[in-house]
């Protein structure tokens, strides 16, 4: 996989009509070879955020989730597409009710797999496995630049949220998986 020739397609179909399914199609492309992307982006080895395009319409990087991580309910504000390059990811869909959150639907992504998200989805992520899951997102728009939302996991109530609030739970993520290792 050459990641400079991988962005640049998405770039294009971002140009499209229909962008979020010509930037799907490109990376839909990518995961019939999860093994190069692996090689490509290396192996996850951390929580973390990869940016490898950033623009006003356009955000995509390689993220690691480590072992057994959670991501509380959260929304991006913009369409998303995901691909799994390695492990695997939980989906848990919400949508807003009466008096808070309803989760609706689950969807789980394995190795090479792709999935589409709306404008308006609302989800939770989590990697079940005992080793790292790592993904290629990409977003319709400029994820680390847009205020959004994310769900308290316990309470649900709606908590403020953007690109540095996700990177501090990364961080704490990283943190929390060194302290398992030196107990």
């Amino acid at each position: 996989m050459d990641i400079e020739r991988f962005v640049e397609d998405c770039v294009a179909a971002n140009c499209e009509s229909d962008a979020q399914d010509a930037v799907l199609e490109v990376l839909a492309r990518a995961m019939e070879n999860p093994a190069a992307c692996l090689k490509a982006l290396g192996e996850p080895e951390r929580a973390d955020i990869n940016v490898l395009h950033r623009s006003e319409t356009l955000t995509i990087f390689s993220a690691a989730w480590t072992p057994q991580m959670n991501l509380m309910p959260h929304n991006h504000l913009m369409w998303a597409n995901i691909g799994i390059y390695t492990g695997r990811e939980d989906n848990i869909m919400w949508r807003r009710g009466e008096r808070r959150l309803e989760g609706f639907g689950a969807k789980t992504l394995f190795e090479g797999d792709v999935a589409a998200l709306a404008f308006d989805a609302i989800h939770s992520v989590t990697n079940p496995l005992p080793r790292f899951t790592g993904g290629i997102h990409i977003y319709g728009g400029d994820f680390f630049d847009t205020p959004r939302s994310l769900w308290d996991p316990e309470t649900l109530e709606e908590k403020p949220s953007d690109g540095a609030v996700i990177r501090a739970i990364f961080e704490r993520e990283n943190e929390r998986l060194e302290n398992r290792r030196e107990a």
